[in-house]
């Protein structure tokens, strides 16, 4: 196999969770323009229409399914959907995440809220799809983390904005870290990887003076686009990366390597 032979993705099946998002969009299209049956999933099925009509248009293989991560019985549902209509899953890419708080000042139940989905969730998709792949000894796990997993906030960044930097974000995205670490250790003798990538900020037509701001704490000057995951989850996922586990891999144009 050559090397470029090894990035492909032919014959594979992927789920992606939360596809329909800023960074799940690219996910998505990098997995099946690699050669993958794509499935992603949400919580609302009827909001990716526009983008599953948009990727069969480019001919990529992408089908959707429903999902609530917060239930572990619409979790074990999708597995049993998917196993049934597919007969096996490759790659599993943990993308969704649930964002209900706005600042320090919100509920505390809107942090258990998120909660729910982005640690007791991420838990239990993982641990539901990893024992089928440790069945078939293959497969890899590609969890969404963050910068913000890895480095504190910079309030600076956010002066004179309405909007900021919320705890509970902080909090799962650095806990994603250990568990993928957690969940190396345990299924890599069942030739199971599991790695995390932690982006950087992602355009949005943000405020002004936060994208400038923003652009001057990186090395390349700026924000992320909607390429800039694609090269990393593809290595991740495919053979290419076949002797890589329990890593994070920041995308993140520098920020932080400082």
């Amino acid at each position: 196999m050559s090397v470029l032979e090894s990035f492909s993705l032919q014959g594979k099946t992927a789920i992606v969770t939360g596809g329909g998002g800023l960074f799940g969009r690219q996910i998505v299209e990098a997995l099946a323009e690699a050669g993958a049956l794509v499935i992603v999933t949400s919580r609302q099925v009827d909001t990716l229409d526009k983008h599953l009509a948009d990727w069969r248009q480019r001919g990529l293989s992408v089908h959707a399914e429903s999902l609530d991560q917060s239930s572990e019985q619409s979790v074990l549902a999708l597995r049993d959907r998917v196993l049934s209509a597919h007969g096996r899953l490759d790659v599993l890419v943990n993308n969704a995440v649930l964002r209900p708080m706005g600042d320090w000042t919100s509920p505390a139940d809107q942090f258990a809220q998120s909660m729910a989905v982005n640690a007791t969730g991420l838990f239990v998709i993982t641990r539901a799809f990893c024992e089928h792949m440790a069945q078939r000894g293959s497969g890899s796990i590609i969890n969404i983390g963050s910068i913000q997993g890895m480095v504190g906030p910079d309030f600076a960044l956010y002066e004179g904005l309405n909007w900021g930097s919320p705890p509970d974000y902080f909090f799962h995205k650095g806990g994603m870290l250990n568990f993928t670490r957690y969940v190396a250790s345990r299924l890599g003798p069942k030739g199971v990887r599991c790695n995390t990538i932690s982006p950087g900020g992602f355009f949005n037509k943000q405020d002004d003076r936060f994208v400038q701001r923003y652009n001057r704490s990186t090395f390349l000057g700026r924000m992320a686009d909607e390429t800039d995951l694609k090269g990393a989850v593809v290595f991740l996922a495919s053979d290419a990366s076949r002797y890589v586990t329990g890593i994070n891999l920041p995308v993140d144009a520098g920020y932080t390597a400082k």
